[in-house]
């Protein structure tokens, strides 16, 4: 079986990580809680919304980013039991694909880089399941779909949601 993984928001904290360079820039307080239901850019005063936009064309960005809890355990697991594939929209940025390469193979060099799809839509992936935090990428999807929770899809529905890489465990091994 085939499992394709996002990255953003569902093996990489990108979400905290805006909101810790958006705090450091400007000394806010702004805290994950103050955006459930919207994209960090919203949360902030119109004057600050693009620099929290430019957030992923600052180099170093996507490099410095933390694995979220239990993400590589729970990938290590899946891998040896999926034919498992990073999936990630990384062409929008192109910083990202270089940084993407090296985040990857410090935390999760069991997935080798011919496992490694950085792309722009995701319509193209044919396989059976897909976890992704965007509903956008899982709609038109033919497999199996998991929504993994982030703050800014937390009122979403329609799909099948996974809130952390334990529930993904207990549902996929």
């Amino acid at each position: 079986m085939t499992l394709f993984i996002d990255m953003d928001e569902v093996i990489a904290d990108t979400y905290n990580a805006h909101i810790e360079v958006y705090n450091r820039e400007y000394d806010g307080s702004l805290k994950v809680e103050d955006c459930h239901g919207r994209e960090v850019w919203q949360c902030v005063i119109e004057a600050h919304q693009d620099s929290i936009r430019n957030h992923a064309r600052t180099r170093g960005f996507f490099r410095n980013l933390k694995p979220i809890d239990d993400s590589v355990k729970v990938l290590a697991a899946l891998n040896r039991k999926y034919d498992l594939y990073i999936a990630s929209a990384a062409t929008q940025f192109p910083n990202s694909l270089e940084e993407k390469s090296e985040w990857l193979d410090e935390y999760f060099s069991f997935i080798p880089w011919q496992n490694r799809i950085l792309c722009g839509h995701k319509h193209i992936l044919k396989g059976d399941v897909l976890i992704d935090n965007r509903s956008y990428n899982l709609e038109n999807f033919e497999g199996r779909t998991l929504l993994f929770t982030s703050p800014h899809n937390v009122n979403t529905n329609g799909f099948e949601r996974v809130n952390t890489w334990k529930e993904v465990a207990k549902k996929l091994l």
